[in-house]
């Protein structure tokens, strides 16, 4: 992985020297670990004018989950403790004779900005922007497979759950359980805080699991995701608890299904970010759904679980081959309740099948 490493920073080396800067300061941990193979609490990566440097408070944990500095980088550790590690390695720049810096504005605090400026005044500070999350965005195989170890994780999590006694439990237990077994299965934890939702409160995004407790009839819409090695999934299924779903269930559930597997079939390299949008958007327009639909209907996920791409009305560009995404479209009725689904998928070409499927629990609506 060593030169997985080292190619990433070479390519935003590349970015920076054409931007007018010799060096960058990178401080967001998933820009940190996503270049130097681990960010130890509150480290930040150096990549200077004669080599990289990890900066930390102390040395890195071993463990598989934080991730292993690369090999080729050298990690250096603060001598007073409660130093903070950006300001360290400005002032190490400083003493190797650099003249500018870019930083990533959007992560760093005023706070912290001002402590750069007072310990390195002589020092011109850049944007470096998203210089970083755009590298991330199209994702190499390892990575991949990280995320489809992750699925197969949430998958068992969700496939085990599906098979207890769910009446009289309340939310918050089976999230709970939920993210229990996921860990059981070898997965770092959550991806993401666990949502189950029943009866008037399925169908919410991102709806925090209540004392609610799960009653004959109910949906019961469950969004949940694996941590693996810092990658990140995410699948949302819905399902009708202990007797065959009503009509106007069925009939909702039908509509969200059809919109969402437009959307996974607009999935192709070249495809607008909106136009996948619009795909499963138009479905549930047309049934009269369009107040209160979420924002987006999917997004990137990596090492954080909501990345670039959006897929969304406004979104500008392009999607590319190898960038995961999700598609989670959902209506909520409501003090009725609602369906969501979601999957996590890679964008494929159709020579190589197209886009392919991480999550793959069924998304029949079962009676449980």
């Amino acid at each position: 992985m060593s030169e997985v490493y080292a190619s990433r920073r070479t390519r935003l080396r590349e970015r920076c020297n054409a931007s007018g800067s010799a060096t960058a300061l990178i401080s967001r941990p998933a820009n940190v670990r996503y270049l130097a193979g681990a960010a130890p609490r509150g480290a930040v990566l150096l990549l200077g004018r004669r080599e990289d440097l990890l900066v930390c408070t102390g040395p890195p944990d071993d463990r598989p989950s934080e991730g292993r500095p690369d090999e080729a980088l050298r990690v250096h550790c603060l001598r007073r403790p409660g130093g903070d590690p950006a300001v360290a390695a400005a002032d190490l720049l400083v003493g190797e004779g650099g003249d500018s810096l870019a930083v990533e504005e959007h992560h760093l605090t005023v706070a912290r900005h001002r402590e750069l400026r007072s310990v390195a005044p002589g020092l011109r500070l850049a944007d470096l922007g998203g210089a970083v999350e755009q590298l991330r965005v199209v994702k190499d195989e390892e990575e991949i497979s990280c995320l489809r170890i992750g699925a197969e994780i949430a998958d068992q999590a969700l496939g085990e759950l599906l098979e207890s006694i769910l009446v009289g439990r309340t939310e918050r237990h089976l999230a709970l359980e939920l993210e229990r077994r996921l860990v059981d299965h070898g997965a770092d934890g959550p991806a993401f805080a666990t949502s189950v939702a029943t009866g008037p409160n399925s169908g919410r995004r991102g709806h925090r699991p209540t004392d609610r407790r799960v009653e004959e009839g109910d949906f019961l819409s469950v969004c949940l995701g694996a941590s693996y090695r810092g990658y990140r999934c995410e699948i949302g299924r819905t399902f009708v608890i202990g007797t065959s779903p009503a009509d106007w269930q069925i009939e909702l559930y039908d509509l969200v299904f059809a919109a969402q597997r437009a959307g996974r079939e607009a999935l192709a390299p070249g495809a607008a970010f909106r136009d996948v949008d619009r795909a499963a958007r138009q479905i549930l327009d047309s049934a009269g759904h369009s107040e209160g639909l979420q924002e987006l209907t999917g997004h990137g996920v990596g090492l954080e679980i909501e990345e670039d791409p959006q897929l969304s009305p406004a979104a500008m560009g392009k999607l590319d081959a190898c960038v995961p995404v999700t598609v989670e479209p959902g209506v909520h009725l409501p003090g009725r309740g609602g369906v969501r689904i979601d999957d996590t998928l890679v964008v494929r070409p159709e020579a190589d099948g197209g886009p392919e499927l991480l999550t793959i629990t069924t998304k029949e609506l079962l009676a449980l």
